[in-house]
């Protein structure tokens, strides 16, 4: 929004840039684009031919120099940089801001001091009122913090043109930093691979410790119904003997008599019904 804001404001002299047809119509044009409020790009303008030609005049050049500075420079420059024109209240003003936008666009949280110095400015106070100016004006989302002299910095606005050459480097970084992404991506594929090959392995050994426990118990169960039957076994043999010590003859009858169910101690019911009568 800001951006737009500030594109629409410097529209008027874009157009008045054509009939600019002379150094001084357009050292007069520079002086009244940086002047006026809500302007803070300037990269349109310092393209134009009629400003670009002052280059061509020792006597304006300093001009385009300072619309220079004003596009992608800093106060700091400005100060540094001889035979300048004088920048009225309105003009020093606004490098301030735009410089505080650079400022602020490497560091989140800025000293009083470091703006002092960068800007020019004599007192904490005047450091305060900047700020706040920029905050009003838009430019930026911050917070004063008087106790520890310092101003805690949120987001700045997209106002401040790219310097020559400044594309090749950010392409650069740009590069660079997509490198380093898919390095990172390529150690989280690798990352998650082993962890898919780990937890593949824990249920491959899961599902084969199952499968040989079911075995065991299957074998424990076959084991327990063998022992069942031979102790069955095992128990009509020794009843058989015992009968068999008892009557040496080998009654008939009584073989005939004796089966599994008086082996296990249980009583016919004839027998059971006879004790009652008696």
């Amino acid at each position: 929004m800001e951006q737009t804001k500030a594109l629409n404001a410097l529209e008027p002299f874009l157009a008045l840039s054509k009939s600019a047809t002379s150094p001084r119509a357009a050292a007069d044009l520079v002086t009244r684009a940086t002047s006026a409020p809500n302007t803070f790009l300037f990269a349109e303008l310092l393209q134009t031919p009629q400003i670009q030609a002052l280059a061509a005049s020792p006597e304006f050049t300093s001009y385009l120099t300072l619309l220079q500075i004003f596009s992608y420079g800093s106060y700091g420059t400005y100060n540094a940089t001889p035979n300048l024109p004088a920048l009225n209240d309105t003009q020093t003003l606004k490098l301030r801001q735009l410089s505080l936008l650079s400022l602020a666009s490497d560091r989140s949280s800025l000293s009083y001091d470091a703006l002092q110095n960068a800007l020019g400015l004599s007192s904490v106070r005047e450091v305060e009122d900047l700020v706040i100016t920029a905050i009003y004006a838009g430019l930026l989302h911050a917070t004063l913090d008087p106790a520890r002299q310092a101003i805690q910095v949120s987001s700045i606005a997209p106002l401040r043109d790219l310097a020559p050459g400044t594309i090749p480097d950010m392409i650069g970084a740009l590069q660079n930093w997509a490198g380093r992404c898919q390095s990172t991506l390529g150690d989280l594929e690798e990352q998650i691979k082993s962890i898919r090959e780990a937890a593949i392995s824990r249920e491959t050994d899961k599902r084969a410790s199952d499968k040989k426990l079911q075995g065991l118990m299957e074998s424990m169960g076959e084991f327990d119904k063998g022992l069942s039957v031979y102790q069955r076994d095992n128990l009509t043999r020794r009843g058989i003997n015992k009968r068999t010590m008892a009557d040496p003859l080998g009654s008939a009858a009584a073989d005939e008599t004796m089966d599994l169910d008086d082996l296990l101690g249980v009583e016919d019911p004839a027998k059971r019904a006879s004790k009652r009568k008696l």
